[in-house]
């Protein structure tokens, strides 16, 4: 069914893109970014109340935490896409079809997942480079992490479709809500309730919950331009292997970072003991704020790119392209410098532990000093996402981790030890970024070709 035109479709089509990117990039940046700083303040309240071996435990369980992640992104980054795309066709019935079956799907496959963790935890710890000091704090959080993962992807997931379907600012305050929430929560958990690292999974657990509850409301409200929708709900072939094609690439991503992880943890604990793993896990914390921005700004660019990719608007979707590459770019390039100015004092943060100060310093100079050019490859992996381009969007995903990060750590490390863990990072993020650039340009020569053979129809 066609839908008539709507005042928030209507600004997709209309308004200024740099306007347009403002507005959707703003919400988005800002949400992320609260929630990301607020797990940074989780991971400060448990170095700075626990101690450097909380720190350690809380790295192991990353690897763990993408497994939840990734799925969350199979379904939400897929169906935010899809939506944009149909909307931009003017198709309302195919958008709640697109949630409805999105909805069904990141239950059954959360429920899947927990179950196995749940079982197999220890032993997945373990994995994933869990030592005999490390093992008890990262059980203990995963143990009470575990309930709220499936309401983290509930809450990550239609945050996403909020904001693709011309709702950013709601989309930022239902994330303000959470992270306001759990700031508050952490330290009286940590500190007042003396719960250790556990008290920071409780709080989590409930501030997403409490933000879950304002996502779902959103779409079960009849006045919003996309709501639940009986009917909509049996799953369809046709309405699910888009979704699964568009979300695979950052599926992938989270997933084989989990793989990556498990690896690049067991190999730093060969070399550099548990303190080695707590200056990954700050190098992680650190950089995945950064990236999270990054992601904010792309966040802000797919439902432009979606929208005018569908109405065939292809100026305005490659302005947007630009303006965000541009933006990402200039704030990665402000972190790599900080890092290699500074980087004791970005560690002071989160320990006073001379041996992982010295560590986790040295670590986070090393690793960062081709960071700069990290966001344009998050731009076009995220560009090909907006596109529809699974295949594209899936070797992208694939260059950072699997053909360049891994073979580089199998090797370098033979060679400096702990310091070719380091390097493994730099060489495998500029390796990435020349192959982005290749396919970007293919990419956008065939867009020039559709936008000529439009102009000549006419």
């Amino acid at each position: 069914m066609n839908m008539s035109r709507d005042r928030r479709l209507e600004e997709l089509d209309t308004l200024p893109v740099g306007r347009l990117l403002w507005n959707y990039s703003l919400p988005a940046v800002v949400g992320i970014m609260v929630m990301s700083i607020y797990n940074v303040i989780d991971r400060i309240f448990i170095g700075q109340g626990v101690g450097p071996d909380a720190i350690a435990g809380l790295a192991i369980t990353f690897p763990v935490m993408n497994v939840s992640v990734a799925f969350g992104v199979l379904i939400g980054v897929g169906a935010s896409a899809r939506e944009s795309i149909v909307l931009g066709r003017g198709n309302r019935k195919a958008a709640e079809e697109i949630l409805g079956n999105s909805i069904v799907m990141t239950l059954l496959f959360g429920t899947a997942y927990v179950a196995l963790f749940a079982i197999f935890l220890d032993p997945i710890l373990r994995l994933f480079g869990a030592s005999d000091t490390s093992l008890p704090y990262a059980h203990d959080f995963m143990t009470w992490m575990l309930p709220g993962l499936i309401i983290n992807n509930i809450t990550y997931s239609y945050n996403n479709v909020m904001r693709a379907t011309g709702y950013p600012s709601k989309a930022m305050l239902t994330m303000f809500i959470g992270a306001g929430l759990n700031v508050i929560l952490a330290p009286i958990a940590i500190f007042v309730l003396h719960w250790g690292i556990k008290g920071a999974a409780i709080a989590t657990d409930i501030s997403m919950g409490v933000t879950a509850v304002f996502v779902l409301r959103h779409f079960f409200d009849k006045r919003s331009l996309i709501h639940f929708t009986p009917g909509t709900y049996r799953l369809r072939r046709q309405v699910l292997l888009p979704i699964l094609a568009i979300g695979a690439a950052p599926c992938i991503v989270n997933t084989l970072g989990c793989v990556v992880n498990a690896f690049i943890n067991n190999t730093v604990y060969d070399y550099g003991g548990d303190a080695g793993v707590a200056a990954i896990g700050i190098y992680t914390t650190t950089t995945g704020l950064i990236i999270s921005f990054v992601i904010g700004v792309c966040q802000g660019m797919q439902p432009i790119v979606g929208y005018n990719y569908g109405a065939k608007r292809f100026d305005r979707l490659k302005r947007a392209f630009w303006l965000t590459a541009g933006v990402c770019t200039v704030v990665c390039s402000l972190y790599s410098i900080m890092c290699q100015v500074a980087p004791y004092t970005i560690t002071r943060l989160f320990t006073t532990d001379a041996n992982l100060l010295q560590a986790s310093g040295h670590a986070l100079r090393m690793t960062t000093w081709m960071f700069w050019v990290v966001g344009l490859q998050v731009v076009v992996t995220n560009f090909f996402q907006s596109l529809g381009e699974a295949s594209k969007s899936i070797i992208m995903s694939l260059t950072r981790q699997v053909f360049f990060l891994l073979p580089l750590l199998f090797t370098l490390p033979d060679l400096w030890q702990l310091n070719g863990v380091w390097l493994s990072f730099p060489l495998s993020d500029a390796l990435a970024t020349l192959v982005a650039a290749v396919l970007l340009v293919v990419e956008l020569r065939k867009i020039t070709r559709l936008e000529l053979l439009q102009k000549n129809a006419k």
